[in-house]
């Protein structure tokens, strides 16, 4: 999108719309999922476009993203979805486990940057000839950079590393008061860390551009080698 104009617009509409928690009124097949429609349309993409043998999700929370992926899944063939939460709730894992596409989706309780629990999921991985990762866990710039650190090796040439809400970078200072996040300690700061010193990802701005709004602006971070 050239016009200018448009950018600026649409973080002031993200702002607005999540002082009134936009993000909650959503589901994906039955199950509520916590996303933005645009990234949810943005997730399907890659995913198709990938057709990954295996999926990391770090952040579980009610589990439509896990079902979002593993129907995905589903229409491409083949493929699995590990979804890693330090807390999975046992009334969310009743219903992740009673969907039909629970079929494709494993649970990993533990927190993402534990060594076990890393050490766990990179078996998962091995010999898989695509994998696709999605941080959506603790937002912190600390716990993201680790995730970065952890599971960026995870990601195989020409699929992606996916980071999400990214926009707490962009939105006004105290806009999370009751959070450990926030401006300067947010995933976008880790995102731009990681990228000084690792040069297999960039970021995918032809995909953030069409979007226009997103909570993962500088997130879409696709593996060049």
């Amino acid at each position: 999108m050239a016009d200018t104009c448009i950018k600026p617009l649409s973080l002031a509409w993200l702002t607005a719309a999540n002082t009134h928690r936009y993000s909650y009124n959503f589901t994906w097949l039955g199950v509520p999922i916590i996303q933005f429609p645009q990234d949810i349309l943005a997730i399907q993409e890659i995913i198709w476009k990938v057709r990954p043998e295996l999926i990391i999700e770090t952040g579980v929370a009610h589990g439509g993203s896990l079902v979002l992926s593993a129907s995905i899944l589903e229409m491409t063939g083949g493929g699995e979805v590990v979804g890693i939460d330090i807390d999975i709730r046992p009334e969310n894992r009743a219903r992740i486990e009673a969907h039909p596409m629970f079929r494709r989706i494993r649970l990993v309780e533990g927190s993402s940057v534990d060594p076990a629990v890393f050490s766990r999921v990179a078996a998962m991985a091995q010999e898989k000839a695509s994998v696709l990762v999605i941080l959506d866990s603790m937002h912190t710039r600390d716990h993201v950079l680790r995730e970065l650190e952890l599971y960026s090796g995870l990601v195989t040439a020409g699929s992606y590393l996916v980071v999400l809400d990214t926009a707490i970078e962009d939105m006004p200072d105290g806009f999370f008061p009751d959070r450990p996040w926030g401006r300067g300690n947010s995933p976008k700061t880790a995102v731009h860390e990681f990228l000084r010193t690792n040069r297999r990802f960039a970021i995918d701005y032809e995909l953030e551009n069409r979007l226009l709004v997103t909570t993962a602006p500088d997130g879409f971070l696709k593996c060049l080698k």
